[in-house]
This record gives structure tokens, sequence and C-alpha cells, in this order.
């Protein structure tokens, strides 16, 4: 079996230089419209914005069970059960990966619009499972639905934001993801402050998940399909109205070109699976991989599924922290979309990596210098936000 390399829809390097240079930024030149400028970036924001819904949602599951989890555990009589509490936040995770498994093929098989209304389905299912339950098995079952789909969505997102975006903002569209997840995440923990107080809050919760995953359902039902997969499967037609859609009818004929030419070079370029894992391809394989395990690594996600556990345990009010948690986390993201297209993805990883390093070495001072008193909080609580 022969596989192919992703490329981009309007301009490439050859994998060979890539290769050489796993930095290279590229961006097409396109010719003025007569008033000098490229596709506008306005055309295609409402089908990104339709498809980082899958982003948002799953940063929303990732911690909506954050505060209420000790409520769902009294109401499902399983308080105290710290494995139990610890599979209920976990599970979704195993359907997230039992889901990205198959995403890529998916995608391909039917395209990203219907690949997006399929991993919705799960999303709806598998909240409204977990809402409506009295058991830990069914709430178990539902988390497992709902990981499925945030398997299956967000690889496709940053896919199909690549293959619809105008190269003038494709770093910026593309941080559209990670800024969907934090916001997921800061409203997963807004909408979870009331659960001390009103019975059975935590039910509302997974009910609120179930409105962005139907709206990206029946959304994409009026997205743009993305050109380059109408292209590949032959339907070169329907391909020029996508792009007249998204970039406008005065760049259709460039955008068929470069996509015609990036297809050509593909042809000649076919490779074997086998050969990312060793040869030119691995360097990008095993830096790319690295530094999605490294950010993993650092625990954040922990962070995310049980800060309020870990704030009150110090003393600080949970609600007052998760707030300025997702707000930090938001900042991050934001000031990653504005430099992007500026600085360039390397000096941003390299900042990002670095500051990880100092703040987690924080956090180990607070962890393991308890004589320092009230300080040792602060480098904690401090280094977990920063």
């Amino acid at each position: 079996m022969r596989w192919k390399l992703n490329t981009s829809a309007y301009k490439r390097v050859s994998s060979r230089e890539a290769a050489m240079d796993p930095d290279v930024e590229t961006q097409a030149k396109i010719p003025s419209d007569g008033g000098g400028t490229g596709p506008s970036w306005r055309m295609s924001l409402p089908h990104v914005c339709v498809a980082t819904l899958t982003s948002f949602l799953f940063g929303y599951h990732s911690g909506v069970v954050n505060e209420p989890l000790e409520s769902i555990s009294a109401d499902l009589g399983f308080a105290g059960n710290t494995l139990a509490e610890g599979l209920v936040v976990s599970i979704c995770l195993g359907g997230a990966f039992l889901g990205c498994l198959f995403s890529g093929s998916v995608a391909d098989g039917i395209g990203r619009r219907r690949a997006f209304q399929l991993s919705a389905l799960p999303m709806i299912v598998g909240a409204a499972v977990s809402a409506l339950t009295n058991s830990l098995e069914g709430m178990l079952f539902g988390r497992f639905l709902v990981g499925v789909g945030m398997g299956l969505g967000p690889p496709v997102a940053s896919l199909y934001i690549t293959e619809v975006s105008p190269p003038s903002v494709r770093g910026t569209y593309g941080s559209f993801v990670q800024i969907a997840t934090c916001l997921g995440i800061l409203f997963s923990l807004l909408i979870g402050t009331p659960v001390k107080d009103i019975d059975r809050w935590w039910r509302v919760c997974f009910w609120v998940a179930v409105v962005p995953a139907a709206l990206l359902a029946i959304g994409m039902e009026f997205c743009a399909e993305s050109p380059q997969w109408l292209f590949k499967c032959g339907r070169t037609n329907e391909a020029e109205m996508q792009f007249e859609k998204l970039l406008g009818p005065l760049h259709v004929k460039h955008a068929m070109a470069e996509l015609t030419r990036s297809e050509r070079g593909d042809d000649g370029e076919s490779v074997k699976f086998s050969e990312l894992f060793y040869g030119r391809h691995f360097n990008v394989v095993f830096i790319g991989t690295t530094l999605f395990a490294l950010q993993q690594l650092s625990g954040i996600n922990s962070v995310f599924y049980f800060s309020s556990t870990v704030f009150r345990s110090v003393g600080v009010p949970s609600s007052l922290a998760n707030i300025c948690m997702g707000i930090a986390n938001l900042s991050g993201s934001i000031v990653a979309m504005l430099l992007m297209d500026r600085l360039g993805r390397k000096l941003l990883l390299a900042g990002s990596f670095f500051g990880m390093a100092f703040t987690m070495g924080l956090q180990a001072i607070g962890a393991n210098r308890h004589h320092l008193g009230s300080a040792s909080v602060y480098f904690s609580v401090g280094g977990i936000l920063l």
C-alpha cells in the first residue's frame, strides 16, 4: 500500500526540501485583482468558525466534569471512589483515541463536511446519555461516546481550515482551533460554577453541550466542501464552485492552477507509509509527535480535569481559580494568533516551551519548599497559571 503526503492547496515545497528544513514556511503569491490584494479573508471566515465548533466541544467536554465531579459522584452513588471518578474523567480520552484512529480515513472517504457531521452525532447522543443517566455505567458510556466524537472532529478541523483558508491568514486561522478549545474549557468552567448551589446542575452542564454539537451538524450543511478533496475525487467543477465561495470569482483560476500543480507533484512523490519512520521524512514526524507529547506530558490536562480539587486543597476558591486559569489559557492562544504569521512557528514554539520549563520549575519549587510558607502556594498556583 502506498500513501501520499498531504500538501497545501496553494503552494508547496518539495518533500525533499521540507525534510531538510522542517521550519520551511511557504506562502503562495496570489496575483493581484486590480486592487493589489489577494483573496479576502472575510469570505472563508464563516466556514472556519463553524469548523472550530468541534474544537470548542473538545475543550468543553474536557472541562465539563471539573467542578461538578463531586456532585456527580454523590448523585450516582460512587462518592469517595477515586477510581470511578478518574474513569469518568479519562474514559473520554479512550473514546477520543478510538475516534482519531479513523478520523483521516473518514475525512478522505466521505468528505470533510460529512466527517464533521458524523463527529457531532456521538457528541449529541453521548451528552444526552450523560445528562439523563442515573448510574455510573451510563455516565461512562455517555462519556465514551462523546470521546469518539472528540477524536473524530478536531483532526478534520485542522485539515479543513488549512484547505479553505487564503494563504495570507492560514496561520492565524489555524490558531482558531486552539482558541476555540480554550473558549470551550473556559465556558465549561463558568457553566459549572452554580453546581454547589443548584441541585443536579451537573445535568444542565451536559445538556448545554448538545447545542454547539447540533449547530455544528446543521451549520456544515451551509459550509463549503474542501476544494482539494473534491479535486482529488475528480469533481473539478464542484471544486471551482467552492473556491468561488471561499475566495471570490477573481481568484478561482489561480487557485485551481495551484491545486493542479500541487496534485501533479503529489503523483510523482507517493511514498510508503513505512517511510515516515525512517529516512528523509523521519525528522518531520519525530519533531511533530515529540512537540505534542511534551505538551501533554506537562500535565496541563490534569489541571483542566481536577483544578477545582487542587486549588481548594491550598485554600484558593475553585470558581475564582478556574476563571483565572481559563483566561490565562485563552490569553496565550490569542497571543499566538496575533504573532503566528509575523514571527513564524519555530520562534513561538521555542518561546512557549522555554516558558513551560520555567513555570514548571516554579511549581517544583513550591511543592518542595514548604518552609517558604505561603510563598510556596504562590509559586505553585502561579506556575500553573503561567
